[in-house]
This record gives C-alpha cells, structure tokens and sequence, in this order.
C-alpha cells in the first residue's frame, strides 16, 4: 500500500465558499483555480489510478486563512474545511485514508476547540499550520499551546510554508518579483521555522512531537552543515540582541534536533531526484514519508524518483506505508 502524506484539496462546498474571498486572492488565488483537481474529484481519481492500493491524505491548499479574512471568518471557514473534507474521505475510504484538519492561528482559543473538535469528532489525523502566522514567527510563546495540544494527542503538525509577494526580495523594492517569493521563499521559510522551533526548545518541551516539513525539509539537507557549525558561533555575529542563553538552554546540540522533524518526498517528480536523495540522506529511512504533493507535483514521476534511489524493501514499506501509520497512529488495510 501506499499512502501519500502529503496532498491538497479544496472539497466542493468548501470552494465555493472560499471563492467568495477573491479580492484577496489575486495572486496565488489565480494558480488555485487553474488546478481543477484540487476540487474536480473525477479528475483526481483519473490521476490516482493505475498506482496500485494508492491512498491520499488531504489537507486544504494555500492560501493560510488566516491571511485571506478575519479571525471570526477563519474559525467558520476551518469548521467548513474540516466537515467537508470528513465527508470526502467517509464518500471515498479507498481513496483517501484521512483528512488534515485545519486551523485558524489568528484566534488560539477557537483555534483550540476546532484543532479538539476535528480530531476527536472527526477523526482527522493531525492538524496544519503554515510557517508564519500572518508573518508572526511560530515560535511566539502565545502559539506554545497548539504544540502542546498536539504533542497530547500524539498527531502530527504538517508543516506547509507560505510567503507571500509582499514580502520583497530587496529592500528597494516593494514587494517580491518573478515569483521568488515562491521557488526560493518556501524552501527558506520552511528552514527558518524549523531552527527557530530548535532554538525555542519545542523539542525539550514535547520530545515527542511529530512535525512533517513539506518539500523534504526546505533547505536544511543542503545547508545542515552550515547551520550546525555556523550556528554554534551563534551570537557572535549580533550585537544589538543577546544569543548568548539560547545554546545553553538546550539539551543537545541544536543541529541534532534537526533530524527530529519528519521531511516528506514532494520533490516535484523527475528534476526532483537530487534533492529527494539528499533529503533522504539526512533525515533518514525513519524519518521520511512518501508525498507526491498532488496534484500540484506528479504522482507517477514521483514514483519512479523513489524508484531510482533502489531502496531496500525494508526501507520502501517505511516510506511508502509504515511511517505514516506510526505517525497518524493509524493501521491500513
């Protein structure tokens, strides 16, 4: 069996509702309507088919809700998302194995009872947040209680990264252009949301914390080495802010945490193959988990990259099933 972690959809219901936000959605708003299988079922499937005991586990797309509306808005918008995909997944059991719940960060305690209500009523497999919240840094104490929330339920975190066009790539400028904000914006938020969860001591807190990075881990296979070595001098390159407790206030290393999140195989199918080995390498055949990032990546291309790497039997089953039943505390048949 193979389950990918790792998918989008935007149930029919739902994308009705969230159409009516399009003033807000010019730019990545645009890309979601072009892809029809985010909501076209029957064109998924056509897509799925032909990849043996093959099963998703969905979770809403970009944009986060909590940059598109209100806090109010939001939470309504979350219960939707996760009522709606419930009923996919309970419409279609051979074709998608559960639902990520969503949540909206910009109220914590409505955020709270939803992250409860999806998990315990609904029976979703863990929860996604985005990389920053409305551009507030994941590690605000204030955001402290989704962790814990999560590490109590023993369910994974999906990590998705978001940037927006508004964040620049140069300060003379007022916004980011050629779309960098997504081909390199993503990946780098992703790497500087996993080091600051490090240096904040979530892994300290709740040890066992499952957190998934999308994109095998954004830039940190590439770059452990600078960030292990670079910043063990952490400090001493600052001289308006003090460093100098945040290394000794952790109980390992910094870069050994690292190797604690989960990094999944959403590479963007064939050219994707240098960076899936890489991911690979790093994190581990215990920490990897088979996504296609579908249907924005390609499932069959996606194959043929884990096909490629010749993996040992023992190690596939892990990516392609095992890893995820350990992390959703799920068992597939």
């Amino acid at each position: 069996m193979f389950i990918d972690i790792y998918t989008h959809i935007f149930p029919e219901k739902f994308f009705a509702r969230w159409q009516t936000y399009g003033q807000k959605l010019a730019n990545i708003g645009k890309r979601m309507n072009a892809v029809k299988p985010l909501s076209d079922l029957d064109l998924r499937f056509r897509q799925m088919d032909g990849h043996g005991d093959y099963r998703q586990i969905v979770s809403l797309p970009n944009p986060p809700l909590e940059e598109i509306v209100d806090a109010a808005t939001g939470a309504q918008l979350a219960t939707m998302a996760n009522d709606t995909m419930a009923e996919v997944c309970r419409r279609h059991p051979d074709r998608f194995g559960g639902f990520v719940a969503a949540v909206c960060l910009s109220d914590i305690d409505t955020a709270m009872q939803e992250l409860n209500r999806a998990i315990g009523e609904l029976g979703a497999k863990g929860i996604q947040i985005f990389t920053n919240i409305k551009g507030e840094p994941l590690d605000l104490p204030k955001y402290r209680p989704i962790f814990a929330a999560m590490a109590q339920h023993d369910l994974p975190i999906w990590l998705h990264p978001t940037r927006p066009n508004t964040m620049p790539d140069y300060a003379t400028e007022p916004r980011s252009r050629y779309e960098m904000w997504w081909a390199f914006g993503w990946p780098y938020e992703t790497s500087v949301a996993m080091m600051r969860l490090v240096f904040d001591g979530l892994f300290d807190r709740h040890p066992a914390i499952k957190i998934i990075t999308h994109h095998a881990g954004g830039m940190i296979p590439f770059f452990a080495a600078r960030a292990d070595a670079g910043l063990a001098h952490l400090g001493s390159r600052t001289s308006d802010e003090d460093y100098s407790k945040v290394l000794p206030s952790l109980k390992r290393p910094h870069g050994e945490y690292l190797k604690m999140f989960y990094a999944d195989t959403a590479m963007f199918g064939k050219d994707g193959y240098i960076g899936t080995k890489a991911g690979l390498e790093y994190f581990g055949t215990d920490k990897m988990v088979f996504s296609t990032d579908a249907p924005f990546g390609p499932i069959g291309e996606t194959f043929a990259v884990l096909d490629r790497l010749g993996l040992e039997r023992a190690a596939a089953e892990k990516i392609f099933q095992a890893n995820a039943e350990k992390l959703m505390n799920t068992r597939f048949k």
